[in-house]
């Protein structure tokens, strides 16, 4: 067997994140996978976080590669996490990916963060393209440890791969940021409904013009290991199916009912 075709053997990997292609997530997520699969890493050039999933239509998308610790890393691209998904695909990849992993995302996709995290958008936006995806974050914002995340991924991989996902699924994955000897186990959990005190900071920039930061926190969560803030408060991996259908089905006949018309 060829060289080229041993490396084919392997399964191929699409890695992006919204952290940027500078993010030392995105790079622990490549050293743990390029173990044990092909690897190929497309990702924003700069930070892209709670972008959701917007795509780029207006301006240009500008591709650059980038090395890392002198040896190419991956493409680098102006665009949304979402952008770099499409753009692997359709224009950069000579082999298509047969998993896309998103990540590792400094802080938490919980709840309705999820609708706002270009982590999760890009897990996303592989499987529109019917290619099996997860989004994979760290809960915290400082003092991160990589390790036991980026090693969990490497476990799941091939998990996806042999079992596959029904259409339009995706897995969202959150780890505690705590030693390994700490992780209680795992959890498959649904999407809470965590409530935020959103605030919007007052200032003024040095022309004397108002500016406004968000900021605020997480007042509550939702308890109990079925629930994925819950299951992370407990030290333990919280898997989240999510699909894609917004739909809400359950009032689809009520809505019916409302005998809405088109015409007064």
């Amino acid at each position: 067997m060829s060289k080229s075709s041993k490396q084919n053997s392997k399964p191929h990997i699409l890695l992006t994140n919204d952290d940027g292609i500078f993010a030392p997530g995105l790079y622990a997520l490549y050293e743990s996978l390029s173990a044990i699969a092909e690897v190929s890493v497309v990702a924003p050039d700069s930070e892209k976080s709670a972008v959701g999933h917007a795509i780029t239509i207006t301006d240009p998308l500008r591709v650059m590669p980038f090395e890392k610790f002198g040896k190419f890393f991956g493409h680098a691209v102006n665009g949304t996490p979402a952008d770099c998904v499409k753009l692997a695909y359709f224009a950069l990849l000579e082999r298509k990916p047969d998993l896309v992993v998103s990540g590792i995302n400094y802080g938490s996709n919980t709840g309705i963060n999820i609708i706002y995290s270009g982590t999760v958008s890009a897990a996303t936006e592989g499987t529109i393209l019917g290619i099996p995806s997860f989004a994979i974050s760290l809960t915290t914002f400082k003092d991160a440890d990589f390790t036991y995340a980026a090693k969990f991924a490497a476990k799941l991989v091939p998990l996806v791969l042999k079992n596959s996902l029904p259409k339009g699924t995706f897995l969202n994955v959150n780890v505690p940021n705590v030693p390994e000897t700490q992780i209680r186990g795992i959890a498959i959990t649904r999407m809470g409904m965590a409530i935020y005190d959103d605030k919007y900071d007052k200032r003024v920039d040095p022309r004397h013009r108002d500016y406004y930061w968000l900021t605020g926190s997480k007042l509550e969560f939702e308890e109990g290991e079925e629930v994925d803030d819950g299951a992370i408060e407990k030290n333990m991996v919280s898997i989240t199916p999510i699909h894609y259908d917004l739909t809400n089905h359950r009032i689809l006949e009520e809505l019916k009912g409302w005998e809405i018309k088109s015409k007064t």
